[in-house]
């Protein structure tokens, strides 16, 4: 008997390996078949990695297929983006559900069809993974290294909600967060500056497993990377762990264990994989990285995988089933066990259960605004980095799941909360974040912290935006309300220089679709920016500040700041008139308008000051409002703005003029600066001269034309 049973089990562990050999298979054969029809794509990474992915979902990720957008699920990070294949396939097989318009429904995320579709016009099968195109897809990623810095914002997203909601009996939130990178995203600078972070922050809720099959577009590594990854993970404050080979899934699964098991640091699981596995020709090349594998190559690797070779998209019998019955169960049950756990928490602390639901739904807690300070006019001002530092200290009391830093600036951005707690290791509830001097990878951690619905932010000096700039772009695509604190907005901010002093900066952003650039003019101009930038839910806000005071204005005399929300205004000058001239600024150089337009008025001359914070609302509003600001029968006008003119055309029109920067600043202090480069009264005023003479000789030789 005792050998009759033996022999039953033995035969049972048989059949299930056979049936995980048959799951993996799938995935590798789903990707070629995709690869191959598209003729275009990336199936090398899902061929040698398989094992691995199909062991973490089956045996580990706490993830309900039939509700994706769960709290505490578990994150799964391709940031290797150019393997899509191997994530699309995951989300076919695992059955996870279609998200539309906030509902889960009966749809499944990823058809076969869509497979087949694979980076085809309108597909939710890109080439690279797409963050609201596909449900399931936790992150856009493609640009190597960014996935990993998301996911370091997640880990602390995940440690940070922990720190604030959960109680003695009651766990919300303690997801884990997964990344699958690859050699590529460990040579970009991003991934590094990110692992440092979060090394420094003992993430152990953080695992990256790093696909290493050594092959990139060019060829093999040893081209361009020779350094022991594993020691400078070590130097990072990881625990690291190496598989030698992607087929040992139960090597993988102990791995795991491990990293579940380490609370004191995040951890690095090194694979080493066969790119293209089961290719012969192509295995282990470049020639799997980034092309179809080729007809004849697909079906002899079908044959080394003992798979019909002339099948295509073929799914088995046993497949659907057996991870409906491992992840699909088992987050089934988690996903249950979890909504008794809330039920019982909103009972027990209702009010700590709403905010749970507000942050989660992207809401605001109701007069989020009621802290605002209103300023009093005042010559002398302030600069509106101080401004915003007051704005943001007053928007922290009311929200409490706004967070943000600086890449070690804080003191020049003014975004540390007065009083409020650093966010480190021993105190990941903190509010205040110390991303040292990393703007790379702070840009990629606050799109993290976003995507799981904090309110974050990162600060630096504007030029540095350039740093960023993959980020932004990024969150602007995957139409999240991250928002960006950018000070020393112009050769204002003086001795540090050209190098410092940014010219196409504000061109830069505003050039990236799906975003809001705003540059207020005043202390109240900011009050009403934060604003804006708070009710925003689908797309990233930049907002750009001065060194330098600049007066605040008297809103008895001047139009009211509210008019920012249309993103410019008429703030000075008679409606009811029309205007000779418009003079057009945003930012620091509106006061210069509002000089020139009082020295005009005293010579009799009609102007308009309309100070213009924000091109994109501008051009959002209907065009009777547009034509009402910038009326067309006006064609002289002056566009003022410390800052490259390339754009400005378009408001300064074919008749106007544009005071700009067509060159690099220079080291001096700030209003020397301006002097020089002409940003002042007296030069606003003569180029409106200059325009309205220009004007009425065209219309007089019109007239006696006639």
């Amino acid at each position: 008997m005792r050998s009759e049973a033996a022999a039953s089990r033995e035969d049972a562990r048989r059949s299930a390996g056979d049936l995980d050999k048959r799951c993996i298979d799938t995935i590798r054969t789903l990707a070629m078949d995709a690869v191959e029809k598209a003729n275009s794509g990336h199936a090398g990474t899902p061929m040698g990695l398989a094992p691995v992915a199909y062991t973490l979902w089956q045996q580990f990720l706490r993830y309900d297929p039939a509700d994706p957008r769960w709290p505490n699920r578990d994150r799964f990070v391709l940031s290797a983006g150019h393997a899509s294949m191997l994530l699309y396939a995951l989300l076919h097989l695992a059955g996870v559900r279609r998200v539309t318009d906030g509902r889960v429904t009966d749809t499944v995320a990823v058809s076969l069809n869509d497979i087949k579709n694979f980076r085809q016009l309108d597909s939710v099968t890109p080439g690279h993974p797409e963050y609201g195109h596909t449900t399931g897809v936790e992150t856009t990623t493609g640009p190597l290294g960014q996935g990993c810095g998301n996911s370091v914002g997640m880990a602390i997203a995940s440690r940070w909600l922990a720190a604030r909601y959960n109680r003695t009996n009651a766990t919300v939130f303690d997801f884990d967060v997964y990344t699958i990178c690859s050699d590529g995203d460990m040579m970009e600078g991003v991934a590094s500056e990110a692992a440092s972070l979060a090394g420094h922050l003992q993430l152990s809720n953080l695992c990256w497993i790093y696909d290493s099959n050594t092959v990139t577009i060019e060829g093999h590594t040893d081209l361009a990377m020779s350094e022991d990854v594993a020691a400078r993970f070590k130097a990072y404050r990881w625990n690291v762990l190496r598989l030698q080979d992607a087929n040992d899934t139960t090597g993988f699964a102990r791995a795991v264990e491990i990293f579940r098991g380490t609370k004191d640091r995040p951890t690095l699981i090194i694979v080493d994989s066969i790119i293209g596995y089961g290719a012969p020709h192509k295995q282990n090349t470049a020639a799997a990285h980034s092309d179809a594998l080729g007809k004849d190559e697909v079906r002899l690797a079908k044959r080394f995988y003992g798979w019909p070779e002339d099948a295509q998209f073929l799914v088995p019998d046993g497949v659907y089933e057996s991870f409906r019955d491992g992840i699909g169960r088992r987050g089934r049950a988690l996903r249950d066990a979890w909504t008794r756990t809330f039920a019982d928490y909103k009972n027990a602390d209702p009010q700590a259960a709403r905010e749970v639901e507000l942050l989660l739904q992207g809401r605001l807690p109701e007069q989020w605004d009621r802290e605002l300070p209103t300023f009093p006019a005042d010559a002398k001002g302030l600069a509106t980095r101080e401004s915003s530092g007051k704005v943001l200290d007053a928007i922290a009391k009311t929200v409490p799941w706004l967070i943000g830093g600086a890449g070690d600036l804080a003191p020049s951005t003014k975004t540390a909360f007065p009083g409020a707690e650093s966010l480190e290791a021993d105190d990941p509830g903190g509010r205040v974040m110390h991303f040292g001097v990393r703007e790379h990878a702070m840009g990629a951690i606050v799109n993290g912290l976003v995507l799981c619905k904090l309110r974050a932010f990162g600060a630096t000096f504007l030029t540095f935006s350039d740093y960023m700039r993959p980020a932004i772009r990024l969150a602007a695509l995957m139409q999240i309300p991250v928002f960006h604190v950018f000070t020393h907005d112009s050769i204002g901010l003086g001795e540090d220089g050209p190098t410092h002093q940014p010219i196409e900066q504000l061109l830069a952003l505003r050039a990236i679709p799906n975003i809001v650039v705003l540059r207020p003019a005043d202390a109240n101009e900011v009050r009403e920016a934060y604003k804006i930038v708070m009710a925003l839910t689908d797309r990233p806000a930049c907002l750009v500040f001065s060194r330098q005071k600049l007066p605040t204005f008297d809103r008895s005399r001047y139009a009211a700041a509210e008019g920012l929300a249309r993103g410019a205004y008429v703030m000075a000058g008679a409606k009811a008139r029309k205007p000779e001239v418009i003079l057009i600024a945003s930012g620091s150089e509106v006061q210069l308008c509002i000089t020139a337009y009082e020295q005009l008025a005293q010579e009799g001359i009609a102007a308009w000051v309309v100070s213009m914070p924000s091109w994109e609302l501008f051009e959002q509003q209907d065009n009777d409002y547009r034509e009402e600001i910038l009326p067309p029968s006006v064609s002289a006008r002056v566009a003022v703005e410390a800052g490259s003119v390339i754009g400005w055309d378009r408001y300064a029109g074919p008749g106007g003029t544009i005071v700009g920067m067509h060159r690099f600043g220079g080291s001096a202090p700030g209003t020397g600066l301006m002097q020089k480069f002409g940003f002042v009264p007296e030069r606003v005023v003569q180029a409106a001269k200059d325009k309205i003479a220009k004007h009425q000789s065209v219309e007089s030789l019109r007239k006696h034309s006639r």
